[in-house]
């Protein structure tokens, strides 16, 4: 049986696929060469239906949540995907984002000091300039348990969690906003209605949790305005966490189909993965895992992997 949860990680991962050969190409490129369907080799010479570090990350959290909630589980997952090659496609990591990689440094020192209240304060830690899209691109499994707690609840998990790697607060409401839309869909909500609940449930957190009208600020575009009304040449897609909420909720909003979705994602250029990604896992949830075509899922590295990694979650969580 392929649930939500098998529909979120394989829309994740065959996004990511889809854009990691061409990932860094720019627009002007990817208008004149266009990508329409899974390749091989390009920027990281990696065979056909292989998914980047946001995949791994995504499916080492998701591995751990089958064991329940615990951040030092979650962030010990991590350093064995960089030290061990755990939920690589292919045995080794080929694809690291600088943030991801020194932050997975100091989990492992932490970890080695067996610190694990220092694991809940690394959001206390991080600067403006750390908002990068490594925590948003891995957070949608976090949905599955988190999805029926309240926003303050919620958000105090999804910043812990962020936090492992990008703890700036910016991060953390990027997650929230994306898992909170994620949500409205997997509770039957047309894309429409689920975009304009998202808005409203967002703006009241803005204001009971008294974020500052500076961080607000970053979120006008996506949360009080119609990212949907503006042009592609508005969009961006660089690895900033801001461009790359965006363009997913605009990739989905302006798209008809799980294909036509995570491709637009992909053409955008420059973090071409993990676009295709964060783009791919709010369009898997929207319309199935019927709707992801079979020919992607068939080359998909470790694709049995996955569905028993889903069939797991959906035991724990379903």
């Amino acid at each position: 049986m392929k649930t939500k949860i098998h529909s979120a990680l394989f829309g994740l991962a065959v996004g990511d696929a889809l854009g990691v050969p061409v990932e860094f190409k720019n627009r002007d490129y990817l208008k004149r060469f266009p990508v329409t369907d899974m390749m091989e080799y390009g920027s990281h010479h990696q065979p056909k239906g292989t998914w980047s570090d946001d995949s791994s990350l995504a499916f080492c959290l998701a591995e751990s949540l089958v064991e329940g909630f615990d951040l030092r589980d979650i962030a010990l997952r991590f350093t064995q995907w960089v030290n061990s090659g755990f939920w690589t496609p292919h045995g080794k990591v080929f694809d690291i984002g600088i943030q991801t990689r020194s932050s997975i440094y100091t989990l492992q020192k932490i970890l080695s000091q067996k610190d694990c209240e220092a694991l809940e304060l690394l959001k206390y830690e991080a600067d403006e300039y750390t908002n990068g899209n490594g925590s948003l691109m891995r957070i949608l499994p976090l949905l599955f348990y988190v999805k029926d707690k309240n926003i303050k609840q919620q958000f105090e998990m999804i910043w812990k969690v962020s936090a492992l790697t990008h703890g700036h607060i910016r991060s953390a409401i990027s997650c929230l906003i994306y898992l909170v839309f994620a949500e409205k869909i997997i509770d039957g909500y047309n894309m429409q209605e689920a975009y304009v609940l998202t808005q409203k449930e967002i703006k009241q957190f803005f204001k009971s949790e008294e974020i500052s009208d500076y961080e607000v600020e970053k979120f006008s575009r996506l949360i009080y305005n119609d990212i949907s009304k503006l042009d592609e040449n508005e969009i961006g897609s660089s690895g900033y966490v801001l461009h790359t909420l965006e363009a997913s909720f605009w990739c989905l909003l302006t798209s008809k189909t799980y294909e036509e979705s995570v491709l637009k994602a992909v053409n955008l250029g420059d973090d071409t993965d993990t676009t295709g990604a964060v783009a791919g896992g709010l369009a898997g949830l929207l319309y199935g895992y019927e709707a992801i075509p079979e020919k992607w899922i068939d080359v998909l590295a470790r694709k049995d992997d996955i569905i028993d990694l889903g069939d797991k979650l959906f035991s724990k969580y379903g």
